[in-house]
């Protein structure tokens, strides 16, 4: 008896509570990959989109940093993934993270873009299922044509703020 309690408590607990983390309407972690074509650090109008880059959610446990969940995704011909969570992650820390460009003269990942917070919960009072991820992005070898321009505008937009 005491055998079968002791194979009871190790093959069925384990799927128990993974079952528990089991979400009716699965999560969608929704973003989007560019490519910055001026390498000034965010999206320019010289930005595009980064068809086919590889994706991942990463979870990890808050105390220990362990990985606990990983899901792989890629970004469509417009640059926009879409994976699905199935399991409810309310105590861990996720994030959408950059894995791969498609574009090798864009592969060098943007400082502070190749990642993104995201909260896998249904209990948090968001009523919808998806998830939306801050912009990632990658930045090119070079800076193409017309780059010098558009920064020249974003500092002359700088200096009308006041207090500078």
């Amino acid at each position: 008896m005491a055998k079968v309690l002791l194979f009871v408590a190790l093959c069925l607990l384990p799927a128990l509570v993974s079952a528990s983390r089991m979400v009716k309407d699965p999560l969608l972690v929704q973003g989007h990959v560019y490519c910055d074509r001026c390498r000034a650090g965010f999206e320019t109008p010289n930005s595009r989109f980064v068809p086919d880059a590889k994706v991942k959610v990463i979870c990890h446990d808050r105390k220990t940093n362990q990985v606990v969940y990983e899901r792989e995704g890629y970004t469509d011909k417009a640059g926009k993934y879409e994976i699905p969570v199935h399991e409810d992650h309310w105590d861990l820390i996720c994030d959408a993270v950059l894995v791969k460009s498609s574009q090798p003269d864009c592969a060098t990942v943007t400082p502070g873009r190749e990642r993104a917070t995201v909260i896998l919960t249904n209990n948090n009072g968001v009523a919808s299922t998806t998830r939306y991820a801050n912009a990632m992005g990658f930045m090119a070898d070079e800076p193409e044509a017309g780059c010098a321009e558009i920064m020249k505008m974003y500092q002359e937009d700088e200096e009308d703020v006041p207090g500078r």
